[in-house]
């Protein structure tokens, strides 16, 4: 049985404080969905710490006003953005091949939440699970030598207590016999973000390349608009600065060289629960079992593989 990993910062911790003293000067970074949110602060902090960084966004106009605005705020012009729409596979391709330089870390931020009805990718996968999961499996697979070239690359995955709301379900992924339920893909999704970093971490750590994810907290953000906004107890509520916090832990501290496979929240390990506490705390078992990520990685490899086969079904 490993220790729980545990660092000097916290619930209130923000991402500039978990980044004092860090020097990331000549090292280069992605964030995905880094237009808004925590992504935008994630991106802030590693500027300002020394990083180049590119936002991967949708709409390319959002991205270089949070690029300007980061520029503005730090005195410095290191970030920039790209075109990159997680739910279409053909431009997550663009960006991998447009992608010449060693990555030292990946932030896989981007995410929907909770589509009020249920919607499908051209290949017929549901939105959540292929936007959430399947677009940065593409992106971080597909990224994989440029993270090798880094010499001890991070991949961050953005996950959350949503985790707790499902397993993935190998046998029904896209709800095709279920009866869709916006909840229950979001946890879905996000259960497969965590497994994500497990398996990543199990290929990968032999070539430098470590992968965890988090719960970033309850914070109010463009996230929850079809949840009618965050519900969250006030004292259990995050700013933006705070949520990006154990994202910039994962991304660059120096407290978590040569960690990997772990999922985190409040800048600590989470506890791994085989039932849903009341205060959706902790990562359920299923979302970081090395078995289920085994498995969801191949499924995934297989879904990308056999696409061009299965579009428009």
């Amino acid at each position: 049985m490993t220790t729980r990993i545990n660092t000097p910062f916290g619930f209130a911790s923000t991402a500039d404080e978990v980044l004092a003293g860090v020097d990331l000067t000549g090292k280069r970074a992605v964030i995905t969905g880094g237009a808004a949110g925590i992504g935008v602060e994630t991106a802030r902090s590693l500027a300002a710490a020394g990083a180049e960084v590119v936002l991967g966004v949708r709409r390319v106009a959002a991205g270089e006003q949070a690029a300007a605005d980061i520029a503005a705020s730090i005195g410095a012009d290191r970030v920039s953005a790209r075109e990159l729409d997680l739910a279409d596979q053909d431009s997550v391709r663009r960006f991998v091949a447009g992608w010449d330089q060693p990555l030292h870390i990946l932030v896989n931020n981007a995410g929907i939440m909770a589509l009020p009805e249920l919607e499908r990718t051209v290949e017929g996968w549901e939105m959540q699970f292929a936007t959430n999961f399947m677009g940065h499996f593409a992106l971080t697979v597909g990224l994989h030598d440029a993270l090798a070239a880094a010499g001890g690359a991070r991949v961050v995955s953005v996950s959350s207590s949503g985790n707790l709301f499902s397993p993935v379900i190998f046998d029904d992924l896209h709800f095709a016999f279920r009866p869709y339920d916006p909840l229950l893909a979001y946890g879905q999704s996000k259960s497969a973000e965590a497994l994500l970093a497990v398996e990543a971490t199990r290929r990968w750590s032999g070539e430098g390349i470590h992968a965890n994810a988090l719960n970033p907290g309850a914070i109010a953000t463009g996230l929850q608009k079809h949840t009618g906004g965050l519900r969250t107890p006030k004292e259990r509520q995050k700013t933006p600065q705070q949520g990006a916090a154990t994202s910039v832990l994962l991304a660059a501290s120096p407290l978590l060289d040569g960690v990997g496979g772990r999922y985190f929240e409040d800048c600590a390990e989470a506890a791994v629960v085989t039932e849903r506490p009341a205060d959706y705390t902790g990562v359920a078992a299923y979302a970081v079992d090395p078995g289920n990520a085994e498995r969801l990685w191949n499924v995934a490899s297989d879904l990308i593989s056999h696409r061009v086969g299965t579009a428009g079904r």
